[in-house]
């Protein structure tokens, strides 16, 4: 009998009975996983929950009809494994556990935006760029590590930077921010230049794809009733000027498409490479996305 006033909390999750479970053999598989592994092939599924009385993808709508069903398995191209490496080689006694993010194919151009950090609702995964597949981050299932070790594993990660861009990735999911609709509106011709200008074969899509990042600052705050907003246009410390037009004309025809209205009393830019920014400019700016531009 507990202490009165003391919650008795279930286990989580126990060790199978009955069933003989070679721990060791699957652990030592489970030492080859890395963060970033993917699969790919016609056999795998995703599963999520649905309310029957209100499915909203295709899928959930096909079976919605059938009685006591409120679990639906759609097709994929593939999984790609997002717990962090340390806790996927982790015993599966111990911490039996991991999720996977679905693989979900793009035409090119996206591709080259996804691997840019412009869309945040998917991430790029090196080893499966060549089939142009990123992660879908708006769906993530949980499996036992069993599962996966059956899986023909292929390398996603093909470098500590890679695991480096992919963590970032997974993070800026979770923590971007959203800006005011008044921003929202003030920068949609600029970021409309940029979806059409980015894959042309221009100077200005040669320089919007060397851009590493594009960060915005307001000065005071978001909220304040007069704002000063500051670009800070990152880029490729390798990219020098290009022929004919540089740099300093480039940002000029882009804060262009950003006329001073209302509360926006400036708007001022500057381009600038990693080692020049500081990092206090660097953590009090958000990082401008093409695909989460909303309140």
């Amino acid at each position: 009998m507990g202490v009165p006033g003391q919650l008795k909390l279930p286990k989580l999750w126990g060790l199978t009975k009955g069933v003989d479970v070679d721990f060791e053999k699957i652990d030592a598989n489970l030492q080859q996983w890395q963060q970033g592994d993917y699969v790919i092939g016609d056999e795998h599924s995703f599963s999520h929950r649905f309310d029957p009385e209100f499915p909203l993808t295709d899928f959930s709508k096909k079976v919605s009809k059938k009685p006591r069903v409120n679990i639906v398995e759609s097709a994929v191209k593939g999984f790609v494994v997002v717990t962090q490496t340390c806790d996927i080689v982790r015993s599966c006694s111990e911490r039996p556990f991991v999720e996977v993010m679905p693989l979900v194919e793009v035409p090119q151009e996206q591709l080259n935006e996804i691997q840019r950090c412009r869309r945040p609702r998917y991430a790029f995964i090196p080893g499966a760029g060549e089939y142009c597949l990123v992660a879908d981050l708006d769906r993530v299932m949980t499996l036992e590590k069993s599962v996966i070790t059956r899986w023909d594993r292929k390398r996603g990660c093909l470098s500590d930077q890679d695991i480096r861009e992919l963590g970032k990735a997974l993070a800026r999911k979770r923590m971007r921010f959203a800006f005011p609709d008044d921003f929202i509106n003030l920068v949609a011709q600029l970021t409309d230049q940029f979806k059409k200008k980015h894959n042309k074969n221009s100077t200005e899509g040669a320089a919007l794809r060397a851009l590493c990042e594009i960060r915005v600052q307001a000065l005071p705050s978001w909220d304040a009733p007069d704002v000063e907003i500051m670009f800070w246009f990152i880029r490729d410390e390798e990219q020098l000027d290009f022929q004919g037009t540089g740099w300093n004309e480039q940002m000029t025809k882009w804060l262009n498409l950003v006329p001073k209205s209302d509360r926006f009393k400036s708007v001022n830019g500057q381009v600038i490479t990693f080692e020049d920014i500081t990092a206090k400019e660097y953590i009090q700016s958000d990082p401008l996305d093409l695909d989460h531009l909303s309140s």
